[in-house]
């Protein structure tokens, strides 16, 4: 059995919405155990358990929102310590754009290293039913690529 950690930051309550659809869709892929925490209280020790990572984080003035940062700089070097290299991918909510998000999140994550599973998934604007259905295709489209052993 693939083991995906989901970490999130949400300060709006938008990002936990797009991590728990995620977390929907990863259970449609029985082969894969699904791990979901705050970024406040996600650890190196989640991600050594982990197969593969999926972060959720809004963009915050057009950079990685502060949590999400945090959490990154705390596991940078125990996780380059443990030699852990886990395929992740992003799922960003923006207001605007994302793309600042996304570029700084892929700057850091490149020196762990982890590979991206998969492009970036932003989504803009309010909370709504497309959101809700992307985000749950991104869970299921990473677990079925964990179970299957694609990343």
């Amino acid at each position: 059995m693939k083991s995906l950690l989901i970490v999130y930051h949400s300060q709006s309550g938008t990002c936990a919405q797009l991590a728990r659809a995620a977390w929907r869709g990863v259970q449609l892929e029985p082969q894969v155990a699904v791990t979901v925490r705050r970024a406040w209280d996600a650890d190196t020790a989640q991600l050594a358990l982990a197969d593969g990572v999926l972060l959720v984080m809004a963009e915050n003035s057009g950079a990685l929102c502060g949590a999400m940062k945090d959490f990154l700089d705390r596991s940078f070097y125990p996780a380059i310590a443990r030699g852990l290299v886990l395929p992740y991918t992003l799922l960003i909510s923006a207001g605007n754009d994302g793309r600042g998000a996304q570029r700084q999140a892929e700057r850091i994550l490149s020196g762990y290293p982890f590979p991206a599973a998969a492009e970036p998934l932003i989504l803009r604007g309010e909370w709504c039913a497309g959101h809700r259905r992307a985000s749950e295709e991104l869970g299921q489209a990473f677990a079925a690529g964990l179970s299957m052993g694609i990343f």
